[in-house]
């Protein structure tokens, strides 16, 4: 592309642009695009749109799209995802002291210590606690 096209292109895409002609002169015509490139487009196309990144890329518009569905599905279920194990340690009746810890699948954690016969209620601070993670 020449200068003037690339004038209302953002910077960004006009660098992954280089770097996809530099890769197409060294390789056979039509050769493989590695993943590399094809995950930095999906991050741009993400930014600025398909069609956007496409078509100053010449990439292929619905192979690009497919990528960006195939990304933003991963996302959605990676979301929804449920805790995959929670333990829950009872405490001697006899304890005078006991502790129980949450950890998020985020990295968030949250300890409860008591010490006496009576304890919180839980299953109740855990609810509260994973409303607050959403």
């Amino acid at each position: 592309m020449n200068d003037k096209s690339n004038l209302s292109v953002p910077e960004p895409i006009v660098q992954l642009q280089r770097q996809l002609d530099q890769f197409r002169s060294a390789q056979p015509h039509r050769a493989k695009i590695p993943e590399g490139l094809w995950q930095a487009a999906v991050e741009l196309a993400r930014q600025h749109g398909l069609y956007a990144v496409a078509h100053p890329l010449r990439l292929d518009y619905e192979g690009l799209k497919r990528r960006l569905e195939g990304v933003s599905k991963l996302e959605k279920k990676k979301k929804v995802a449920s805790p995959g194990f929670v333990e829950l340690i009872a405490a001697h009746p006899a304890a005078a002291e006991c502790v129980i810890e949450f950890e998020s699948k985020s990295g968030g954690k949250m300890r409860i210590q008591w010490k006496g016969a009576g304890g919180p209620d839980w299953s109740s601070l855990l609810r509260a606690w994973r409303e607050a993670e959403r």
